[in-house]
């Protein structure tokens, strides 16, 4: 028995990391397809087991949630535009290895500094400098909001994940004073602010809502691919990200890019909070973000930090979000079970990248 295990030879698997240009850019598509067909037999399964429902049925009523009328593609491709704006705010900050997990509140911040504005002296101001005024006051806060713990990671080498992860809930903390001191009949919920009026209400386009807010969020993806494919910046960025030896052997400071990129992200998030107060909802509360603050790291690490490819992964998000809400609907069924598809599609596009960056190969040695 001893000399047949000694002479056994026993299969094992080697899961290696591809090169950059091992696997061809069709043959990385094709996985992803793949892995979305499959997510959606195993989703048609699960609907059938657990709801009884057509699985054809259910999906038809998925793309009618969004392609259904022009209204609900216009909503699509708004939450879309709001979702990729986060992503490409903790881009650069996630490229230099700065784990920003503080989007929300950023985004909440600068949400609830353009509301004061709008609240407070929404009627003593023309409409263009109030405007004008509360997208400034937007992305101060969010920068001040990014800043703080970039100071705190530059001077002090904090952890900078759950420094922001904890401003966040600061954030909602001071959203949700402001709502009870603004509403003092203690219902926690603000209506639409000026309604009457509109001032800060960000004009609509073409007769259309959210246009302003599609169009400024497709003007920053080009500005971002730009600012870390080809300027200066972006470059510093990368090679923090890859190693700050290598950033410090080559003379680049560092602490000032860290503290440089978050200001430029923490601006981004105030933007889009700016946004979604002035152009979208009219009003705050705590969940002004939607948690699209953490969903916009699964965006932008699935992009890979390519801004172009992140307009795909956003709208796909949007897309399973918006289409999980309409099944609840239509199907008069629990919003866990849409959310359950969602969940399974995500997961199997997100197994599908290990795929993409690593193989497994089989081999054979002998045993000792």
């Amino acid at each position: 028995m001893k000399n047949f295990i000694t002479n056994a030879r026993k299969t094992s698997f080697h899961i290696s990391k591809r090169s950059k240009s091992a696997l061809p850019t069709w043959k990385a598509w094709t996985i992803r397809i793949v892995s979305v067909i499959i997510s959606l037999v195993v989703c048609s399964l699960i609907i059938v087991l657990l709801t009884g429902q057509n699985p054809l049925e259910v999906y038809s009523a998925m793309i009618k949630g969004s392609f259904g009328s022009e209204r609900k593609f216009l909503v699509l491709i708004q939450n879309t535009a709001i979702l990729l704006g986060i992503s490409l705010a903790v881009t650069p900050a996630f490229k230099m290895k700065f784990w920003n997990l503080g989007a929300e509140g950023q985004v909440l911040i600068g949400g609830l500094c353009c509301m004061v504005l709008m609240f407070k002296i929404g009627d003593k101001l023309p409409n263009s400098v109030l405007i004008i005024t509360m997208l400034i006051s937007s992305i101060l806060g969010g920068i001040a909001w990014g800043l703080i713990p970039a100071i705190f990671k530059a001077k002090w080498n904090t952890n900078e994940s759950l420094f922001t992860l904890m401003m966040n809930y600061i954030a909602i903390q001071l959203v949700s004073f402001a709502i009870m001191v603004w509403v003092p009949s203690g219902s926690s919920v603000m209506g639409l602010v000026n309604a009457s009026s509109r001032a800060g209400w960000l004009p609509d386009l073409f007769g259309k809502k959210y246009i302003i807010n599609i169009i400024t969020v497709a003007v920053l993806t080009a500005v971002m691919y730009v600012y870390l494919k080809y300027s200066k910046h972006g470059y510093e960025i990368s090679v923090v990200g890859e190693s700050e030896n290598t950033a410090k052997y080559i003379g680049i400071n560092v602490k000032k890019v860290i503290l440089r990129t978050m200001i430029f992200s923490g601006a981004l998030c105030g933007l889009v909070g700016f946004l979604l107060v002035a152009g979208t909802n009219h009003t705050i509360s705590k969940e002004l973000a939607g948690g699209n603050g953490f969903t916009a790291i699964m965006v932008s690490w699935l992009a890979k930090f390519n801004p172009i490819t992140m307009v795909l992964t956003s709208f796909l998000i949007a897309f399973l979000q918006k289409g999980a809400g309409e099944i609840a609907t239509s199907f008069n069924l629990n919003t866990s079970i849409a959310e359950i598809l969602t969940g399974i599609i995500i997961f199997f596009i997100i197994g599908s990248e290990f795929f993409i960056n690593y193989e497994i190969k089989k081999t054979k040695k002998e045993a000792d």
